[in-house]
């Protein structure tokens, strides 16, 4: 079976949502399984692809929008 190839990616959570994946995590050692937070990442990724149109925007629709882009950095003088 060939591997996947992989992608890098980095992105910025607010931080309660980041303390989500350390609380989904825990509730999978609770369950004996360990999750890396790739897969916790990746679980919700499939379960967002498995619903309809209608429940999908719903599901968007909890997920407040979030600035794009790097903050700016100070220039210094």
């Amino acid at each position: 079976v060939k591997k996947p190839k992989l992608v890098r990616d980095s992105f910025a959570f607010p931080k309660d949502e980041h303390q989500a994946i350390d609380t989904l995590k825990k509730k999978a050692l609770n369950l004996k399984r360990n999750a890396k937070k790739s897969e916790i990442l990746r679980a919700g990724l499939k379960l967002l692809s498995s619903l309809n149109d209608t429940d999908f925007l719903l599901a968007l629709a909890k997920v407040p929008a979030l600035p794009t882009g790097q903050k700016k950095k100070k220039k210094r003088v």
